[in-house]
């Protein structure tokens, strides 16, 4: 455990009375947090694609994840807003604000961030023992995750996000440490952007062992696009990988089964690849 998440937990942990009561959260990600730290019935608003778990999808649903219907949160009545920081445009912050509501922004850039967050929604509804328990449970898996594939073979891989045009993801995602968690390389680490578009041209140039996508994205036409590639070692391995992406693109405790699945698909990949004459 590192210092900071230490501190954290001396710090969020404590018993302190429950600061509030009726919750809406403004990402599909910040609705399983809240479940996670043990606060579901006080779950009272969601936003587009909030499935997960069972009992979100009863929730009302007041917007998606770039606004918000002012009247439906307001009839809502919440003491609470979660907004995604970095994620919920700061227009949408800022009009929830202007009547008086109370926006507490949750950030997550990295894997141990998830804890820290399942940590502080606890403290802000009151269910510290809940969280704690879960953010124990979550750290001890990546902990573990992180300790079986340390001396994995590395191997190159495209984390796709769209078909066409492409979009990746920097270093700076949580997906990139949990590619690195599996002993993987994030092909793309270098880009500028969080998310961001590179050409095919640059990933045949760059060659990748491995092709990993969302099975909730458009896996047939990403499946096509690459076929017309024969030559790559993904494509001539049968490495083209479809995970479940909810698992690993929601920053929530469901990201350590997203990356043990994915740890697993990657090291039959290096098999596949192992197997490729020179």
């Amino acid at each position: 455990m590192t210092g900071r998440i230490a501190i954290a937990m001396l710090v969020l942990c404590l018993a302190l009375p429950a600061q509030a009561a009726r919750v809406i959260a403004l990402s599909p990600h910040l609705a399983e947090l809240v479940c996670a730290a043990g606060a579901c019935d006080q779950l009272v608003g969601v936003v587009k694609y909030s499935d997960y778990p069972a009992h979100v999808r009863s929730v009302p649903v007041i917007g998606d994840a770039h606004a918000a219907n002012v009247e439906a949160v307001l009839a809502l009545k919440p003491d609470l807003i979660l907004s995604w920081d970095g994620g919920t445009p700061a227009r949408t912050v800022q009009q929830l604000e202007r009547f008086k509501l109370r926006v507490v922004p949750i950030r997550v850039n990295t894997l141990d961030d998830v804890g820290l967050a399942l940590l502080r929604i606890g403290a802000l509804l009151g269910t510290e023992d809940a969280a704690c328990a879960e953010q124990s449970r979550y750290l001890e898996r990546i902990a573990a995750l992180r300790k079986r594939y340390a001396n994995a073979k590395p191997i190159s891989v495209l984390y796709q996000i769209e078909p066409d045009p492409i979009f990746t993801i920097n270093r700076d995602s949580p997906i990139s440490e949990a590619l690195g968690v599996c002993g993987a390389r994030n092909l793309f680490a270098d880009i500028e952007r969080l998310a961001g578009p590179v050409g095919r041209e640059a990933v045949l140039a760059r060659d990748p062992g491995a092709i990993v996508f969302g099975r909730q994205d458009d896996v047939d036409g990403i499946q096509r696009g690459w076929g017309r590639f024969p030559g790559m070692r993904a494509v001539r391995a049968s490495n083209l990988i479809p995970i479940d992406a909810d698992k690993l693109e929601r920053a929530a405790p469901r990201m350590a089964e997203g990356i043990a699945d994915l740890c697993e698909a990657l090291d039959n990949a290096r098999e596949r690849l192992s197997r490729l004459p020179p």
